[in-house]
């Protein structure tokens, strides 16, 4: 896992069915949104998690996991309303 060291691109792909290109273009995404760093040895590929990014990303998606579970519980709420008015 790239979460406890960094990771050739070579060993990010082993576990998959895809050619090296393709892994290599996954990875590219994943660096323009700064959430991986590469680094280059040789001709190796070296990547790294950012921590930081993936910390900020978390963050975000806990605000809004806790807005849309209350959003999700009231309209249940309303639905099981509307339901008990059918019957």
């Amino acid at each position: 896992m790239m979460s406890e060291k960094e990771r050739t691109v070579s060993e990010l792909a082993e576990p998959f069915d895809m050619s090296l290109a393709a892994i290599s273009k996954h990875i590219k995404v994943l660096e323009r949104a700064q959430l991986v760093n590469r680094r280059i040895s040789g001709r190796t590929h070296i990547c790294q998690l950012n921590v930081d990014a993936l910390s900020q990303a978390t963050k975000w998606l806990r605000f809004y996991e806790k807005f849309w579970s209350n959003r999700f519980d009231l309209l249940e709420k309303e639905l099981q309303q509307a339901k008990k008015k059918e019957h």
